[in-house]
């Protein structure tokens, strides 16, 4: 339940997977979600080895925010301009781009969210500490594995409606979803750089 939480909300790493799933299909919409799991396991491990304290520096909490802030809105404009690009072409909106390309987009958009890092360090950070202190180094585990099963159930199941969705909609249909994923992303990305500026001016 708890990784599903993580991963169920409506937030960058969704819209990237129905942008893909629409546009890909479903190994493109699931290579999303495996890129943006590559980067959970590399913040459960760094909680694993301590990282959490550094978010009590200001300075480290305000960058976050902001590089967040800028990845999202780039990828966003880059996603609106392809498929404006694509519209006026009369390409269409599938896509070329291969898993690989998806998996590093999934990827660099969870690696740089802070909300992904606040759960990881914060929220993860306390559930580790409570539960090494009660069970031993084997549950421990299990229990980030439950975590990482919750995570996938949900991407999978993003993946499979995202790429199953195309096959019903016409080219315009699929043209305004795509947009609108990338307007999302923008808009995460207002949100992130106004969190970030906030915390700067006090």
């Amino acid at each position: 339940m708890l990784g599903i939480s993580l991963a169920a909300p409506i937030g960058p790493v969704n819209a990237a997977q129905v942008e893909k799933g629409i546009k890909g299909g479903f190994m493109n919409s699931w290579a999303v979600g495996l890129g943006a799991m590559a980067a959970d396991a590399l913040y459960m491990f760094a909680v694993f080895l301590g990282v959490s304290r550094f978010l009590e520096y200001e300075v480290v909490t305000v960058f976050l925010w902001l590089f967040g802030c800028f990845v999202l809105i780039y990828t966003g404009f880059e996603s609106i301009m392809k498929v404006k690009k694509e519209a006026q072409t009369g390409l269409g909106v599938r896509s070329n781009e291969s898993p690989r390309q998806s998996f590093q987009i999934g990827f660099l958009i969870s690696i740089s969210n802070p909300l992904t890092i606040l759960f990881w360090l914060g929220i993860y950070g306390s559930v580790l500490a409570k539960t090494i202190a009660e069970y031993e180094m084997a549950t421990v585990w299990l229990y980030s594995v439950a975590i990482f099963i919750g995570i996938a159930a949900w991407d999978f199941t993003m993946a499979v409606l995202s790429s199953t969705a195309r096959a019903f909609m016409n080219e315009k249909a699929l043209i305004a979803i795509s947009a609108f994923s990338g307007v999302c992303l923008i808009g995460f990305g207002v949100y992130f750089g106004y969190h970030g500026i906030a915390l700067l001016l006090g």
